[in-house]
């Protein structure tokens, strides 16, 4: 019995001693060993009974019975205890071992804490220390390749710090002035922009075409400020501005705009031109007096020029030299406003005032005849109902007491300007519109600031005014109009406006040089299109005197001279002359081998016509006053083909 106690307790010892080493080591056994040292316990257990069990069963073979029945009673009584004993100590191992359990889990889980502690730790420390490597081998190249530049830099500024040229790449309006120097440069694009300012620029509209050139509205380019610009390049900045300019160059060229400026006048006035010649145009409604008629024509509706359109076209051919190029003028329908016949009656409706004049000081007030409507404003609103062309409202005119040819020639004492045209007195039907249009110029008074209309005074060229067919020009030919030859007139009292020095306001020349004026001094004029106007810009009143005989047509402008009175000489310069076509046609009517001039050829040309003013012989100023281009007519011969 003895030895089975000590036998069982060294077994729970080597248990205990067990399960302290596994506590103590430093690697904690697993589930699967664990349950291996169970069963290895129990195993013990089951061999230390079984060895109980022989021992006793041999002592009991060896003893009386009686004795054995003792023993037995005692051993029961002994095994009863022992098992009992065994079953306390079993209970507080497993009750040990389950606390040593828990206290191996709790271990257990603090060091899986410790570890991962760890791991997230080490990554952070290592992605820090790469992080401040890349940085120290970004900073590091950085610094060499500033470092590369500088040197670089300096070597290249050093290789071009004596170069006097313009650097390669760079262009002045097209014009290649690379490695160049200043004089070089501007030598090459003046010798490109001068020939280009005399070419034509064609401007079109369906048949209709006429032309510009820059130097007609005084285009000029700024070529030394542009020479430069192109020289400043790789020069103006810093050593690495500087540098990058000239290495950039290479690689995308530079092409500088020189300065561009033009007459801003001459050129309106050239669109305007352009824009009042164009066929088709929509004629506005307009009237004029004659006799005791007023006359009033209805609009027709048309096409308009988009002015500001073509003069940005033609600003911008202007720019870039493109004389090679066609502009088409663009125009858009229009309709003719309506006829205003308020608006009418309040313009011609005047009161009569008697003239007068003062001496000091010197100041003439011309009479001023009333004029009204010879029928009530109802009665003429109801002439205008019917759809017609042409409308006549019969006037009245109201004359004053006293009229300004009543106060005397002492109101207009001095001749101002005086001026003549030759025509042929053979021509009967020209000779009377010649006179007609003079009679009604005859005689009129402007006061200083008043503006003078010839389409006005003079009225529509029609049959009931007494007009005749004569030659007018027309789509490049010459044919008979009704009104021929009356754009003499216009043209002479023209120049003899100028002469006076009065202030032009509006004016066109021809499209063909005419016969009796040379090219620049002329004024043609269209009914509802074309008008000569002009304002008296002088001090005083002027009265103007017309007259046609045996072919001579004379204006004579009288008035007051002012304190300050110039001479006035009126000058021309041929910019460029256009020689005629010859154009042949059959004419059946005419024997073969025969020919015959159907019309004279005429050549065109481009003009400038300017205004000197001298006082005591000395010249003051020169004013342009304009720039005019004339078509070359063509010459037309028939060529008989009746055998």
């Amino acid at each position: 019995m003895d030895n089975l106690e000590n036998e069982i307790e060294n077994k729970v010892n080597e248990t205990l001693s067990d399960h302290k080493n596994l506590k103590n080591s430093d690697v904690l056994p697993s589930a699967e060993h664990q349950d291996e040292k169970n069963m290895e316990m129990h195993n013990n257990k089951e061999n230390l009974s079984n060895q109980d069990n022989k021992k006793e069963k041999n002592k009991k073979e060896k003893k009386p019975k009686k004795i054995e029945q003792e023993i037995n009673q005692e051993d029961k009584v002994q095994e009863q205890n022992n098992s009992l004993f065994q079953k306390q100590e079993l209970q507080e191992n497993i009750s040990s071992t389950d606390n040593q359990e828990n206290q191996e889990d709790n271990n257990i889980q603090e060091q899986e804490n410790e570890v991962k502690k760890q791991e997230d730790e080490i990554p952070i420390s290592t992605t820090k220390k790469k992080d401040h490597s890349v940085l120290k081998l970004c900073f590091i190249g950085a610094s060499i390749l500033i470092l590369f530049l500088i040197i670089f830099s300096t070597i290249f500024a050093l290789l071009n710090l004596n170069n006097d040229k313009i650097i390669s790449g760079v262009f002045i309006k097209g014009v290649n002035v690379s490695n160049l120097s200043k004089e070089e440069a501007k030598t090459l694009v003046q010798d490109f922009i001068t020939p280009k300012l005399t070419e034509n620029i064609l401007i079109k509209h369906d048949d209709y075409e006429t032309t510009i050139t820059p130097e007609q509205v005084d285009c000029n380019f700024d070529v030394d400020q542009a020479i430069e610009l192109a020289y400043s390049i790789g020069r103006s900045g810093n050593l690495l501005q500087n540098n990058y300019s000239i290495v950039s160059t290479l690689f995308s060229n530079i092409n500088i705009d020189a300065g561009f400026t033009y007459n801003s006048e001459a050129l309106d006035k050239m669109i305007t031109d352009i824009a009042d010649k164009l066929p088709g145009k929509t004629i506005e409604p307009s009237y004029y007096i004659e006799e005791n008629n007023l006359i009033i024509t209805n609009g027709k509706d048309g096409i308009t020029t988009d002015i500001p359109n073509l003069k940005e076209a033609v600003i911008n051919s202007l720019h870039h030299l493109a004389t090679n190029q066609t502009i088409l003028i663009a125009t858009y329908e229009k309709k003719a406003d309506k006829i205003d016949l308020a608006k009418i009656y309040q313009e011609v409706k005047r009161d009569p005032v008697d003239a007068y004049y003062t001496s000091d000081p010197f100041v003439v007030h011309p009479h001023v005849d009333g004029i009204d409507f010879n029928i009530s404003f109802e009665e003429a609103q109801k002439l205008l109902e019917e759809e017609k062309e042409e409308y006549t409202i019969p006037l009245k005119t109201i004359k004053p007491n006293k009229t300004t040819n009543q106060i005397g020639t002492e109101a207009f004492p001095d001749l101002l300007s005086e001026f003549s045209t030759n025509y042929y007195a053979s021509n009967v039907n020209r000779t009377t519109n010649l006179k007609l249009a003079t009679n009604k110029i005859n005689g009129s008074v402007l006061m200083p600031g008043e503006e003078f209309s010839y389409n006005k005074v003079v009225g529509k060229r029609t049959i009931e005014a007494g007009f005749k067919d004569a030659a007018v020009f027309q789509n490049g030919k010459v044919v008979d109009g009704l009104g021929g030859g009356i754009c003499q007139i216009s043209s002479t009292l023209y120049d003899a406006v100028l002469l006076a020095n009065l202030e032009i306001v509006e004016r066109s020349n021809h499209g063909f040089v005419t016969s009796y004026l040379e090219a620049g001094k002329d004024a043609t004029v269209v009914y509802g299109a074309i008008d000569f106007r002009f304002k008296n810009s002088r001090k005083y009143p002027i009265k103007i005197v017309g007259t046609v005989s045996g072919g001579v047509a004379t204006f004579k402008i009288y008035g007051k001279k002012e304190e300050t009175e110039y001479d006035v000489k009126i000058t021309t310069r041929k910019l460029q002359s256009t020689p005629f076509k010859v154009s042949y046609i059959d004419d059946p009517s005419l024997a073969k081998g025969k020919t015959k001039v159907i019309q004279g050829g005429m050549y065109g040309c481009k003009v400038e016509t300017y205004k000197s003013l001298y006082l005591n012989r000395e010249l003051v100023s020169t004013t342009l006053l304009s720039r005019d281009t004339y078509n070359a007519m063509t010459k037309i011969i028939a060529r008989g083909t009746k055998e």
